[in-house]
């Protein structure tokens, strides 16, 4: 199946391998994509990743949570992004560009103050946010709105709005994080609405043709001893539902924020019984939903990726095995039974992403 085609919304994706968004480290100061990134996604689609999900862009500059990253908070950044996808067009694969807010860990500029959905202190880092107003998440819905324009003008494939993490959608699902008594607040769907009205947004103002999809928390990833109460099964079920009915087509399943340690991209992945550390959520939700499901989370051996197609999700999502060996795909088809990656977070380089524990081959 690895190599079978896709179909996400209207877009058919040419087999079931996804570039997982990943931060680059490499976009000017004020968020414009430079051809060192667009260097990266050719790269990608020359050797045959089905489809390919561009590093979060912020859609205002509030929202920013780290140093060259990609911003799509203005129609300038609509050309050099054309030129991106020009590029990645040029071969069969897909490109679908992220978006985001980055909430309560965002850049705290000079007189800047933190937005959450409430004033929950982030332990990872001390910083308090304050709880954001109706004005401001009508705001922030219009803004990811705005962005999603952009990226369909800049030739994007569709849009995947970034629900994970901890960032600022993220924290709206979560009752960790969420704690609001108004409709922004309490019961599921309340917690997912503002979601659900950034997509009825995009479904007016840019088409309700163009995809839509999330990359989904399925657990904020704390340890039950915590007493910290996060977001988990079987919520993340519900969530999922809400989000198909509201018109999403994928959903990519994701866990852990920053709070929680090591849960997202995990170190160490050296044995199979290792990878995948997400798949007990992602087959909950693939077998609530009828959309394709994404699944991300230390995959790197063909044996893993054909069970995850067998059993709990219809794509495989990787960032480091690529970053790694962008040429995975063909290495694969041609019989490599496992990616070289050895999970050591060395490619997580503020000065550009890249595999540090294997330059010397290269």
């Amino acid at each position: 199946m690895l190599f079978e085609p896709i179909k996400l919304g209207n877009i058919e994706i040419p087999n079931r391998f996804v570039r997982s968004a990943t931060n680059e480290w490499l976009a000017n100061d004020d968020g414009i994509p430079t051809s060192a990134i667009g260097d990266i996604y050719e790269q990608l689609a020359r050797n045959d990743v089905g489809l390919i999900i561009t590093g979060y862009s912020y859609v205002n500059p509030q929202g920013k949570s780290n140093e060259k990253q990609q911003g799509i908070y203005d129609d300038r950044f609509i050309a050099p992004y054309s030129e991106i996808t020009s590029r990645v067009h040029k071969y069969n694969s897909k490109i679908v560009a992220q978006i985001v807010h980055g909430g309560r860990q965002s850049i705290v500029r000079e007189s800047s103050v933190l937005l959450a959905p409430s004033a929950v202190r982030d332990e990872s880092s001390g910083k308090m946010p304050v709880e954001m107003t109706e004005e401001e998440i009508l705001q922030t819905i219009g803004d990811f709105v705005e962005a999603a324009r952009r990226t369909k003008e800049a030739g994007f494939d569709g849009v995947q709005l970034h629900c994970a993490h901890g960032f600022l959608l993220s924290s709206f699902i979560s009752p960790y994080t969420n704690r609001r008594i108004d409709e922004w607040g309490g019961s599921v769907e309340n917690r997912t609405r503002i979601i659900v009205e950034i997509i009825k947004g995009i479904q007016k103002h840019v088409g309700s043709d163009y995809p839509i999809m999330v990359k989904l928390n399925a657990t904020d990833g704390f340890d039950i001893y915590s007493g910290k109460i996060g977001l988990d099964a079987p919520e993340c079920v519900e969530i999922a539902a809400i989000l198909e009915k509201a018109g999403v087509c994928a959903i990519e399943v994701s866990g852990g924020i920053f709070e929680a340690g090591d849960v997202m991209s995990r170190p160490d992945i050296d044995s199979e019984d290792k990878e995948a550390y997400f798949r007990r959520y992602a087959k909950m939700i693939k077998d609530t939903v009828n959309i394709p499901v994404i699944l991300v989370g230390g995959i790197r051996s063909r044996n893993v990726m054909d069970l995850v197609l067998k059993a709990y999700a219809d794509m495989v999502s990787m960032s480091r095995p690529f970053i790694c060996e962008p040429d995975l795909v063909p290495k694969i088809r041609d019989g490599v039974t496992a990616a070289k990656c050895v999970s050591c977070n060395l490619c997580f380089d503020p000065d550009g992403i890249k595999c540090h524990y294997f330059a010397s081959e290269k």
